[in-house]
This record gives C-alpha cells, structure tokens and sequence, in this order.
C-alpha cells in the first residue's frame, strides 16, 4: 500500500513540484497531515482534510496547521499523564 509522505508531499515517484497538478491535504486518524496527488485514490487511513489546490499552495497550507508533530495518540497519552 502507498502512503503520502510527508518529506516529499506525494509519493515519492509522484512528487513534481514544476508542475500544475492538483493535491489534497490528507490526514489519518492520528492527525498527521500530507499531500495527495487529486487524481488519484486517497489511500486507506487517510482522509481528505478539505483543502485542494497546487503542490506548494497545500504544503503551505500545512505549514500554517500542523503546529504539533506529536500523532495524536501521544499527545493524549501525555495529558492524561499531567491530569
């Protein structure tokens, strides 16, 4: 199975960022975000976030929302560790 990765903002053959394809901002259950090319099948255990648009357009987008790189089952962990 593919998944998105992060580092490349597609799957690794995928990523090309001189062209005018457009992406969606993916992102699973432990709320980590990625970039899937739009003509393409979202992969199992992602969900399309909302935003389309081209390449760089959606890592921003993700830049602006991922403030916590923690998956979300650790930062639940640590918060019940602090209650």
């Amino acid at each position: 199975m593919t998944q998105p990765d992060p580092t490349t903002g597609a799957g690794a053959d995928e990523a090309r960022p001189d062209t005018d394809e457009v992406y969606l901002v993916v992102r699973n259950d432990e709320e980590q975000y990625s970039i899937w090319r739009a003509d393409r099948e979202v992969p199992a255990g992602w969900h399309p976030e909302g935003r389309r648009g081209g390449r760089q357009e959606c890592l921003d987008h993700i830049g602006e929302i991922w403030t916590d790189m923690r998956p979300l089952s650790l930062r639940r962990r640590l918060a019940g560790a602090d209650a």
